[in-house]
């Protein structure tokens, strides 16, 4: 029987995979949410991994805050560079393949054209930075890795997130500025979830970066026009197409990864 550790329990993508743990034969879960396992805390790793002999950790332990970071990045780089390096040298110390979720603002967004692995890394902002440099902790320490790169990550169920940021205001009736500056590919936890367990679990993959996602680029716009749809609620909210939506933030204005 497998044993996978799940950090970041909590997130939107650690419930997901809590929910569709059950459904996975053979396979032992240990969901630990932040404050069960703080993976910026060295002994709590290292006594964790001692006891638990486990043969996979999925990393969904991060720090998403975009705005946040661009004005006090230490906590982003606390968690997303400084603990992702305790965690993979408890991976290689223990043996464990470490499955780490990464993200799509590891790029500048400059491209004409999805973003393959292969392309040259260079982050806009300090969220991608710090997220960019926990990749390379893990390159550098311990082979037995996947990275799984994915874009505007969102569950329908669980967190905060675009998605159920737009059904609760549309909901409320409230009017909606959206942007249509940025491009991605809007990915559910599900999808992303189910392509773990299903090929990285399984050891069909070769260690190394993945590019995962839903695969259909959209802009913001679009993507809450397809939620207000799905949610039978476009005819209950205006939709306003805002050019002028600034962030704090520098934001990639692509973001679709092949």
């Amino acid at each position: 029987m497998k044993r996978i550790l799940v950090t970041g329990s909590a997130g939107q993508m650690g419930q997901t995979l809590r929910e569709l743990a059950p459904f996975v034969k053979d396979t032992f879960f240990d969901f630990r949410d932040s404050s069960e396992l703080d993976i910026t805390d060295q002994e709590v790793i290292n006594s964790i991994f001692q006891t638990g002999n486990y043969d996979y950790c999925i990393n969904c332990a991060a720090y998403t805050n975009v705005e946040q970071a661009e004005k006090t990045p230490e906590p982003a780089f606390a968690v997303n560079a400084e603990g992702i390096k305790n965690l993979v040298s408890a991976c290689k110390e223990h043996g464990v393949v470490l499955i780490h979720v990464s993200s799509d603002y590891v790029f500048d967004g400059t491209k004409e054209g999805p973003y393959t692995v292969e392309d040259e890394t260079n982050p806009i902002n300090e969220y991608g930075k710090s997220k960019l440099k926990g990749e390379q902790y893990i390159r550098q320490i311990w082979p037995n890795h996947y990275i799984i790169r994915t874009s505007w990550l969102y569950s329908k169920k669980y967190g905060h997130n675009f998605y159920r940021t737009i059904v609760k205001k549309a909901s409320e009736g409230q009017d909606l500025h959206i942007t249509d500056e940025q491009i991605g590919c809007p990915t559910n936890t599900e999808s992303l979830a189910s392509y773990i367990i299903k090929n990285l679990l399984s050891g069909e993959k070769s260690f190394g970066t993945y590019h995962v996602t839903d695969g259909k680029p959209m802009t913001w716009y679009d993507f809450a026009e397809q939620i207000l749809k799905e949610n039978s609620l476009s005819d209950k909210v205006n939709i306003v197409l805002d050019r002028n939506y600034r962030t704090f933030a520098k934001r990639p204005r692509n973001s679709v990864l092949s």
